[in-house]
């Protein structure tokens, strides 16, 4: 079954307004009208006009052709999606133009036999699902320690009186739960795409996201953190205060740690079925020699340690 470019026959753009349309249609049907018209195809040209005016006319369904239309071009092959496989059901005030049962068998596949049959008894019935729609949520490590509500504003397309989509702000108050992570996806349903006719709206889906930390990093549900710690503190150990997300922790660095050490809090990291661990990656710190008695110090420790940090380099 060929598709057919109902805004090609009508002679117009797809940006055409409703009053393009209704232009379009008086000026075609006057000059392909069967009693007036002197063209061989008059009939046929007729009744190709006014069916895709009986559907351009309409700002549903309109708007349900333009989304089915945006994968097919005039003269190519159409075959509906399954779920369309019924027809569209519609609510409006019928069929205007003449007999809906002489119009092609692709407006029959759009439609549905049964939805024509409606339509020239008044009681058309015309809906089509939303479509799904995507988002980023960004939110503080934090926030999927203990939850929270955030507050999104959203860019969404609505149809204006002539039919065309028109795009418009949209502000949500999202519930943020405790234990999400990077990449989760929150389904908010009826927060999607708008349904055209009877048509249910769409899902939102928005994607969890962590903003940037000054000094956490994320990996899965395992939280990260380079702890600062002096010389003295590693050689000989220490217990030494340590932020988290979710408070602060004590924390016991054993004598001889290095740089580079890494030390596991169990189950700190983020919360939820599969709990996450908190990682502490040492990282000695030497204090600056800016004064005499920071670098007498360090003079002394020169001449009483003997230590080589290079020996293993053989040199």
């Amino acid at each position: 079954m060929e598709f057919k470019d109902y805004y090609k026959i009508m002679g117009v753009e797809r940006t055409a307004t409703q009053d393009d349309i209704k232009r379009a249609y008086r000026k075609l049907s006057r000059k392909y009208h069967p009693d007036v018209s002197k063209e061989p195809d008059a009939e046929e040209r007729f009744k190709s006009v006014g069916e895709a005016y009986e559907v351009l006319k309409d700002p549903e369904k309109r708007a349900a052709y333009d989304q089915l239309g945006m994968d097919w071009k005039s003269g190519q092959d159409f075959r509906p999606p399954p779920e369309w496989d019924q027809g569209f059901e519609f609510r409006g005030g019928g069929f205007t133009d003449g007999d809906a049962s002489q119009f092609s068998d692709f407006f029959e596949s759009l439609f549905g036999r049964a939805g024509a049959a409606q339509g020239r008894a008044g009681g058309e019935h015309f809906g089509m699902g939303g479509e799904d729609t995507h988002a980023k949520v960004f939110i503080n490590l934090e926030d999927a320690y203990h939850g929270a509500t955030r507050t999104i504003t959203l860019r969404h397309t609505e149809l204006g009186a002539d039919g065309r989509p028109q795009l418009k702000n949209r502000t949500l108050n999202v519930k943020v739960p405790k234990g999400v992570h990077q990449g989760q996806h929150i389904r908010l349903s009826g927060q999607g795409g708008a349904g055209v006719g009877q048509g249910k709206a769409g899902d939102l889906y928005l994607e969890i996201e962590f903003e940037p930390h000054s000094f956490y990093r994320v990996e899965g549900r395992d939280v990260y953190l380079d702890l600062p710690v002096a010389p003295w503190e590693a050689a000989l150990g220490a217990t030494v205060s340590v932020p988290t997300p979710d408070g602060k922790v004590e924390l016991k660095v054993p004598p001889g740690s290095r740089s580079g050490g890494k030390m596991r809090l169990k189950g700190k990291g983020i919360p939820g079925k599969s709990v996450g661990d908190f990682y502490v990656v040492l990282q000695v710190v030497l204090p600056p020699a800016e004064s005499d008695e920071a670098k007498a110090l360090y003079r002394e420790m020169a001449q009483k340690m003997a230590f080589n940090p290079r020996a293993a380099l053989g040199v």
